[in-house]
């Protein structure tokens, strides 16, 4: 049973890569340029090649080899006399690839061309793809956090279930066809007749990206056992799923000198058969284990042996440099092991065995010359055409029509300057006016052509944002504050990409309330520019839906908050105030300063300051005295005022009431 298989460089991302089962006969790789390429072990030799339609917008991340089937060599034709005895053969030849847009296409490696096209599942980047042992089922997992179950007679899915909250990272369907094992961030398995959570496992604290069972036992009897390894995880767990339920630790780990990339192994039927594991890690090593599963193992189990290719120098000065491995596969004599090692356009397969007994094993290969010859002999009907250098001319892809100058020697630039046609300017030619303009000041029309060009830039990189969906030429191009560049640039869109934008300005609508305030600007230029060509479409309230929902919550929210900051503000206000008010009181309280009227001294003098009056009283006496002068004139004087108040106050009842009758005796004993 081989598992979904990633192959390793140390410099280079890793790309699907796995051997064929059971024969081990084909090598399914998958290169950069997304194209596919099946290699055949015995003739070292490429079988076949498929370049699919959208290879370089939706790469394939994953393979699946299908299971044993009965298949019939070539195109159908008339059998020879030689031939009538022979029947079809059971081999392993479809593979399903699991692409980025989505999509799963079956490929029939027989036929040498697609099978079938499994689209309309998944709205994001598939990461796993599993067959189902018996039937024509096939069961995959995307980012979008959702298993799909595919039927192939039909092409149509049959189920389709959400598994996790994170993205569905690896898929593994039990031998007997019953369960199915789903990882994201946590590990489940799954009742594939109910659809229902069997059990779930946690241990792991990054993605898992490997799941494969390891026994073929049913899971009553204790005896069902799976691996799992994880993104940069140095260990493989190995989980006992058990009657009673108690199965939340991993009961064995095997450890790796980096995380793993390609697993296979040999299913143990019963106890007394170990089961037997080669793990391909990111460093490019092999490690080979084996090991009794009987219960749970304290400790981590090292490998058996770790197997390390390197590449021998010709002379006696040349060091041997390390050659990554690729993918590894056990072979159904139990004592030779398949590997490909090398490049993934043209991997070297080979068939060895290697000694157990040994620790650390490394093998020594000439990986150039190895190359060189298969090369040779692979093209040799192939010739090299005789071009005349002067009358060739070079093509640059790009948009139609497009025909970039061909740059002349010098001997010839004089000859062409007489008959020079205007022709469009390079790209390097458009950057390095771009980066003149931004660096000098320029005169006027130098700037507004190159203002021009940088919208025109700008425009194109949008374009290209919003097709690729890359997020990083979003960011870049959304952080302008510039009003007139981000007019400019709306209003030089294509029409088919403003809805495009509308969606992505939405989206980021709903972030930060700091990164919307420039994405207002944005949606306020296409509003204002391409109202027309919106106004057009017949479901724009479908398209723009999101959009007014959710200015609609945000304007109903701002009318609360600014009804809360009313009324907070007219508490705080209510509470200075009142502070304020109690302070002066406490001021009040303590007076710095009393003002008298002069009224109150001539009519109660005695009473405000008794003792100063009665010093002041012999004082004038005694002045009085030495100067002759008559105090009782004064005297006198004081009483006619005060019968002339007392018959004024017989006049009125109110003044009687009120006691100034007291003070004529006082006036009358002084």
């Amino acid at each position: 049973m081989a598992a979904d298989g990633r192959c390793a460089a140390p410099s280079a991302p890793t790309l699907p890569c796995s051997f064929s089962p059971r024969s081990r006969r084909y090598l399914a790789v998958c290169a950069q340029d997304g194209r596919l390429r099946v290699w055949d072990a015995d003739s070292r030799a490429l079988h076949r090649e498929y370049v699919p339609s959208a290879h370089l917008s939706a790469t394939c991340t994953c393979i699946a080899w299908g299971p044993f089937r009965a298949t019939k060599e070539g195109p159908q034709r008339k059998k020879r006399k030689s031939e009538a005895g022979q029947t079809s053969t059971q081999q392993s030849d479809l593979l399903a690839l699991g692409t980025a847009a989505g999509t799963v296409l079956i490929y029939s490696t027989v036929k040498g061309d697609l099978h079938c096209t499994l689209d309309g599942g998944h709205s994001g980047s598939v990461n796993s793809v599993q067959w189902h042992p018996e039937d024509s089922v096939l069961y995959s997992g995307s980012d979008d956090t959702h298993i799909v179950e595919w039927d192939l007679k039909t092409g149509k899915t049959r189920c389709k279930w959400k598994a996790d909250r994170a993205a569905v990272t690896s898929l593994c369907v039990s031998p007997d066809g019953k369960l199915l094992l789903s990882a994201g961030m946590t590990i489940k398995m799954w009742d594939l007749e109910t659809k229902e959570v069997y059990r779930r496992f946690t241990g792991h604290p990054t993605t898992v990206t490997t799941l494969c069972f390891a026994t073929t036992r049913p899971p009553d009897s204790d005896g069902l056992y799976f691996l799992s390894g994880a993104a940069h995880d140095r260990l493989l767990s190995v989980w006992q799923v058990r009657a009673d339920g108690k199965d939340k630790h991993s009961v064995v780990s095997f450890t790796l000198t980096d995380e793993p990339q390609h697993v296979d192994l040999q299913t143990s039927n019963s106890k007394d058969e170990p089961v037997r594991l080669a793990v391909v890690s990111k460093d490019g090593q092999l490690h080979l284990f084996e090991h009794f599963l009987n219960g749970p193992c304290k400790k981590p189990l090292s490998p058996v042996c770790s197997v390390q290719v390197s590449s021998g120098g010709s002379g006696e000065g040349d060091t041997p440099m390390p050659v990554s491995l690729l993918a590894a596969a056990l072979c159904s004599d139990r004592q030779s092991i398949m590997l490909a090692y090398g490049s993934h356009l043209q991997p070297v397969i080979e068939k060895t065995s290697i000694n157990m007994s040994e620790r650390h094993v490394c093998l020594i290969r000439d990986v150039q010359t190895t190359l060189s010859i298969s090369v040779d002999a692979a093209v040799t009907k192939v010739k090299t055409p005789i071009v005349n250098e002067q009358k060739s001319k070079v093509l640059i892809p790009g948009l139609p029509g497009h025909q970039p100058p061909i740059r002349a020697t010098p001997s010839q630039s004089e000859k062409r300057k007489k008959g020079a046609v205007p022709t469009e300017m390079t790209i390097e030619e458009r950057l390095e006016q771009i980066e003149l303009s931004t660096s000098s000041g320029g005169k006027g029309a130098n700037k507004g052509a190159a203002a021009s060009l940088q919208t025109d830039s700008f425009a194109v990189l949008l374009v290209q944002g919003l097709e690729s969906k890359d997020e990083k030429i979003l960011n870049k191009i959304f952080q302008t504050k510039k009003e007139a560049l981000i007019k400019n640039t709306v209003a030089r869109l294509p029409p088919p990409a403003v809805l495009p934008l509308v969606e992505e300005l939405s989206r980021r609508l709903q972030g930060h309330p700091f990164a919307a305030i420039l994405i207002v600007q944005w949606l306020k230029a296409v509003l204002t520019q391409h109202t027309s060509y919106l106004s057009s479409i017949p479901d724009l309230v479908s398209q723009l839906g999101a959009l007014y929902h959710m200015i609609e919550s945000r304007v109903k929210l701002y009318q609360q908050l600014t009804r809360l900051h009313g009324k907070l503000y007219l508490l705080m206000t209510q509470v200075a105030t009142s502070n304020s008010s109690h302070k002066v009181a406490d001021l009040d309280l303590k007076a710095k300063l009393v003002y008298e009227e002069e009224s109150s001294d001539e009519d109660s003098g005695d009473e405000g300051r008794p003792e100063d009056d009665s010093d002041s009283w012999e004082e004038d006496e005694e002045l009085d005295k030495e100067e002759g002068m008559d105090v009782t004139e004064d005297k006198e004087n004081h009483a006619d005022e005060d019968d002339d108040d007392e018959s004024d106050e017989d006049a009125k009842d109110e003044s009687k009431a009120n006691g100034d009758s007291d003070l004529d005796p006082e006036s009358e004993e002084e």
